[in-house]
């Protein structure tokens, strides 16, 4: 239930986002799903913190010289260990 509480105003901001101003944007994502899709499922799946960190990380990534393709939300958090 916090979780909710925490991601609510941001979920709305990416809301306002997609039928707002995305809309009236050229289609230019190269990603599946969408940066704005991806966040929302970031958010959901881990929380404001790790979500918004990784939704964050797909944006800057939305470049010329970033990647493209399939893309889902990873169902864990990364622990990688050296």
């Amino acid at each position: 239930m916090i979780k909710k509480i925490l991601i609510f105003p941001f979920v709305v901001l990416v809301r306002f986002y997609q039928t707002a101003i995305s809309p009236f944007t050229p289609a230019s994502c190269r990603f599946e799903p969408t940066c704005s899709t991806y966040m929302l499922q970031a958010l959901q799946k881990h929380g404001l913190l790790y979500g918004g960190f990784l939704g964050l990380k797909r944006i800057v990534s939305c470049n010329p010289w970033g990647g493209s393709g399939y893309d889902p939300v990873p169902n864990e958090k990364c622990n990688h260990q050296h």
